[in-house]
């Protein structure tokens, strides 16, 4: 008798690596001083310090309503400096990344775009105290009775759920809309839930523990069964931002408590939100703070690429930023002198110089040889590459002549071009023969200027 034995694939969840994927935080030390090389960044050391303050500020609430400038030549680690102070704020403080053409849309109004996105990076982390039945679902037994509309089929009248925590079980009788709530949760017997007693709102937290097994191949979280009584006082978190309740309230269904603004913010559909709906918003917001319910967070938009805003853009912005309800804002560009778009007028980075006078400027400078290969190597362990010392040096060196961005490029064309000659380690030779093979910017636009007559221009 043969037995059948099939290699599983693995269900662990793996991170796509992209171009800051490296990026863990700023990497300063115990005094707020800059490391060499720490949390993936090298170099940069006032501006990495510079950002450090900024970072403090953020989270001592004396920064919002006031914005930051990333000024330096391409390939520096603006966006990088950018998401490492995202990364130092937590996932609980908004962070909303968008770049300075996105507001150029033939539908929305440049302004519309703009609000939206300052809207997005303001956060609102309400706490509120409900009455909930939590518990491990030990019972789901809808009751069916003839339809009362004389229809052949049968509806459900109500459901029998049986809830079990480390103190004793539980069965509770409830309406019908709640078994909606539970098919919509996808809650089978053994997860761990809750449900509001006010509202009949249904929330999954995950899978009893106890159902936890060294062979299971699901990919699902499994929690503790939940202590106490099942029926018990709860204080529910909830961390949404201002252009969710916008967005909740554009088309209201059913009442004006806080969940039933929270049970619009997935609809699908793109609607025009009124300044008069945000400040109606805004009162409500501001009456839940001053009765302690919520706490705003003000985060952080990073807008890249900002000299691709125009005149009108930076004037709104200027307005924008006086606003009480406003986030923390961070500008990026490469340029150097010129021209604000929308006019003839040239200025510092192309942004108008009284919006300059609001800024705090931080300057990024490009790297040196050594901080490059310190670079590359990080870079090369994120992307599980080997290198030979002398491919990390040949690296450095083609970087110092082109880009850093480039050499960055090449690292995983050499790795292929190892592999199919049967190497795990990249050398010198490999990457040698993929610069032959690749241009860069500088070489291309060379190779232009000295074969334009074969070229339609």
């Amino acid at each position: 008798m043969n037995v059948k034995i099939q290699e599983v694939k693995s269900t662990t969840k793996t991170q796509r690596i992209s171009t800051h994927t490296h990026i863990k935080g700023i990497g300063l030390d115990s005094t707020g001083k800059p490391e060499e090389i720490s949390c993936g960044l090298v170099g940069q050391l006032d501006a990495r310090q510079a950002a450090g303050i900024v970072v403090e500020l953020i989270k001592s609430k004396k920064m919002a309503g006031k914005a930051l400038l990333f000024a330096g030549p391409p390939g520096t680690g603006k966006t990088a400096l950018a998401l490492a102070i995202s990364q130092e704020l937590g996932p609980k403080v908004p962070f909303c990344l968008m770049v300075g053409s996105e507001v150029y849309s033939s539908e929305i109004k440049k302004t519309e775009i703009l609000m939206e996105n300052f809207r997005r990076a303001i956060g609102l982390r309400i706490k509120e105290n409900k009455e909930v039945w939590e518990g491990e679902v030990t019972e789901i037994t809808p009751e069916e009775i003839d339809d009362p509309n004389g229809g052949y089929g049968k509806t459900i009248s109500s459901v029998t759920i049986g809830l079990k925590t480390s103190k004793g079980s539980r069965q509770i009788k409830l309406d019908p809309t709640v078994y909606e709530n539970l098919q919509k949760e996808k809650v089978q017997i053994g997860d761990v839930i809750y449900i509001e007693t006010s509202t009949g709102a249904v929330k999954r937290v995950g899978r009893c523990d106890t159902y936890a097994t060294e062979f299971d191949l699901e990919a699902e979280e499994y929690v503790p069964i939940p202590k106490g009584e099942p029926h018990k006082k709860k204080e529910i978190v909830q961390d949404v931002t201002l252009h969710d309740l916008d967005v909740a309230n554009a088309h209201p269904q059913g009442g004006h408590d806080f969940m039933s603004m929270m049970g619009q913010i997935m609809k699908p559909k793109k609607t025009e939100i009124t300044d008069k709906l945000r400040l109606e918003i805004n009162k409500v917001v501001n009456k839940y703070i001053d009765h302690g319910i919520a706490e705003l967070v003000p985060g952080v938009l990073f807008i890249d690429e900002v000299h691709m805003l125009d005149i009108e853009c930076f004037t709104y912005l200027n307005k924008a930023l006086e606003s009480p309800l406003a986030p923390i804002v961070i500008f990026a560009t490469n340029r150097g002198i010129s021209t604000i778009r929308g006019t003839d007028i040239k200025s510092p980075h192309g942004i108008p110089v009284d919006l300059l006078d609001r800024l705090l400027i931080i300057k990024t400078v490009p790297y040196s040889l050594n901080e490059m290969i310190n670079i590359l190597s990080i870079r090369a362990v994120t992307e599980n590459i080997e290198l030979e010392d002398e491919a990390l040096a040949e690296l450095g060196k083609i970087g110092a002549k082109t880009s850093l961005r480039y050499v960055v490029q090449l690292l995983t064309p050499s790795k292929i071009l190892a592999d199919s000659e049967g190497r795990t380690k990249v050398t010198k030779s490999d990457v040698e023969e993929i610069h032959k093979l690749f241009y860069d910017a500088k070489s291309s636009a060379k190779l232009l200027h000295e074969q334009a007559s074969k070229y339609i221009s």
